[in-house]
């Protein structure tokens, strides 16, 4: 299966930051054939002037969080449908500053990514433990609670798998934690969802960069990254997507 590289830019990018990060990103890419798929997730305010590059060079476009209503009184929020109609592809929801600072619960992600594939979008939903509850054994727990309350019936889209202790830190974990919650991940997805769940793209997340992204795309159940920092630089980025599966 091909591999995915994911960029989450976060809050960062101002519109000449934007252009000359994409500009960059394209011109690397496009020496490598074939290579892994590419999703790069702008803030919103970058969404449409990137739209047509990254069409262009066939990178995916993705955004960082949508609103479970098609549309109504929700003032700074931003509909799953208003992505489509900007050319976004993909969302990423359910991330750990998503459910830590805006207080989202399991609960909410599940609406959210209801939302986004009616739409027609590919939800990249996240997943990952605390540093309290790896120390007390609950990772397990933890995760499988998430994926249980965040996926809705019939899902269609990726899982990515971020540590959140890990996050931010330059020290993604160990080869060994990410084979085991892969693996348990994958178990879980079949356990809800049956044969399709085999084939749930599982993403990891967590300080990867071009040091440690050799060690982490080969795991077993592992079918890409999502990435942080990394994603902000060509230079830093691309070297990912030179390490990933590409058939």
């Amino acid at each position: 299966m091909k591999q995915i590289i994911v960029g989450n830019w976060k809050m960062n990018g101002l519109s000449a930051d934007a252009d000359a990060l994409v500009d960059g990103l394209v011109a690397e890419l496009a020496t490598l054939t074939p290579r892994a798929d590419v999703v790069v997730c702008p803030p919103f305010t970058q969404l449409a002037r990137l739209a047509p590059k990254l069409k262009q060079a066939g990178i995916g476009l993705g955004a960082q969080d949508c609103h479970k209503d098609r549309s109504g009184a929700h003032t700074g929020d931003i509909s799953a449908l208003m992505l489509v109609d900007l050319g976004v592809e993909y969302v990423i929801l359910g991330h750990s500053e998503r459910r830590a600072e805006h207080h989202e619960l399991d609960e909410t992600v599940r609406e959210k990514t209801v939302a986004a594939m009616q739409a027609g979008l590919t939800p990249i939903v996240c997943v990952g433990e605390n540093d309290d509850q790896r120390s007390a054994g609950d990772s397990q727990a933890t995760v499988g609670w998430q994926l249980e309350g965040s996926l809705p019936q019939g899902f269609k889209g990726i899982v990515a798998y971020e540590p959140i202790w890990a996050i931010g830190t330059g020290q993604a974990a160990s080869q060994q934690d990410i084979a085991d919650m892969a693996a348990f991940i994958r178990a879980e997805l079949v356990r809800q969802f049956g044969d399709a769940g085999k084939t749930i793209q599982i993403l990891y997340g967590g300080s990867v960069n071009a040091r440690n992204v050799t060690d982490i795309l080969p795991v077993e159940h592992v079918d890409g990254a999502l990435v942080g920092n990394a994603s902000l630089k060509a230079d830093a980025f691309v070297p990912l997507v030179r390490a990933a599966r590409a058939s």
